[in-house]
């Protein structure tokens, strides 16, 4: 039996929906936090059980019968992912799971200015100290936060950051192909694996990629930190979201995304999406 938390989210759900392709439905449960809106799934014949990471003792009954848990990383940045994490790992163990496969990221570390890397990192140290065989999923930068990161070219014509590094831009749907990948096969790989897009472009050379498919002057420049905040909180972003996306690019400026890895590739069978693509698309969206 395969189990999936998050499946009504877009990375979870994407690989849930590849799996249906080629497995019975029987074969399949779902844990989410709201029944209602796993209809389609349920309609498929997979099973639908509520679960929410609050509720250890909930998701104990939930993950029972379990061969392979995929498990989703909170997306709640007020929340205390590490503890919620914790007591979905905690339930994992007792239900007797088989193998844990949890959605981490990139650069995870104790010492990262971005806080999800921080929490992926405590979490995988939770994992290793489990009694459950367990696969962290590295995914690289997910290429669809790129167009809120380059903030209103489309308006300025420049692109300002706070600083510059390599990041790995990898598609979350070739992400979520890899997971589905994985929970498929005969055997799985123990630890971190590292899932990423074959490039890793400064922002820079991104700026110069929009600007040559655009077709028109695009500027770049590095700006100090905190008048890209106030910049930012000006522009109608809350103070708190703007210092988080200051740590995406603080990380990414210590090289904690610019790891590539042959990893997704393999999975997958073809190269992975490019950040051309992705360039792409913003051109077209502002076209």
């Amino acid at each position: 039996m395969i189990t999936i938390t998050g499946a009504t989210g877009a990375l979870n759900g994407r690989t849930a929906d590849l799996l249906l392709s080629d497995l019975d439905p029987s074969e399949l449960t779902v844990v989410v936090r709201d029944p209602a809106r796993a209809a389609r799934f349920a309609e498929a014949g997979v099973t639908v059980l509520e679960g929410r990471y609050e509720d250890p003792a909930g998701l104990r009954h939930a993950f029972e019968g379990a061969d392979r848990l995929l498990l989703v990383s909170s997306s709640d940045p007020a929340a205390d992912a590490v503890a919620l994490h914790r007591g979905a790992i905690e339930a994992a163990v007792t239900a007797g799971v088989g193998h844990i496969l949890y959605t981490s990221h990139q650069g995870a570390h104790a010492a990262s200015p971005f806080p999800p890397a921080r929490d992926h990192a405590a979490t995988e140290e939770i994992l290793a100290a489990s009694a459950v065989p367990w696969t962290s999923l590295r995914n690289g930068f997910y290429a669809h936060s790129l167009p809120w990161l380059l903030g209103p070219w489309r308006e300025t014509g420049m692109v300002s950051v706070p600083a510059d590094g390599p990041v790995s831009w990898t598609s979350r749907d070739d992400a979520a192909e890899a997971a589905a990948v994985l929970l498929r096969s005969d055997a799985l790989p123990t630890g971190p694996l590292t899932l990423t897009a074959t490039d890793a472009p400064l922002f820079a050379r991104v700026t110069a990629r929009l600007e040559a498919a655009r077709g028109q002057d695009i500027g770049f420049e590095i700006v100090d930190s905190e008048d890209w905040v106030r910049a930012s909180v000006d522009a109608g972003q809350p103070e708190g979201r703007a210092r988080f996306s200051l740590g995406v690019f603080q990380a990414a400026a210590q090289g904690l995304f610019g790891d590539t890895a042959p990893a997704l590739r393999d999975l997958l069978g073809r190269e992975p999406a490019s950040v051309s693509e992705v360039v792409e698309s913003l051109v077209e969206r502002a076209a």
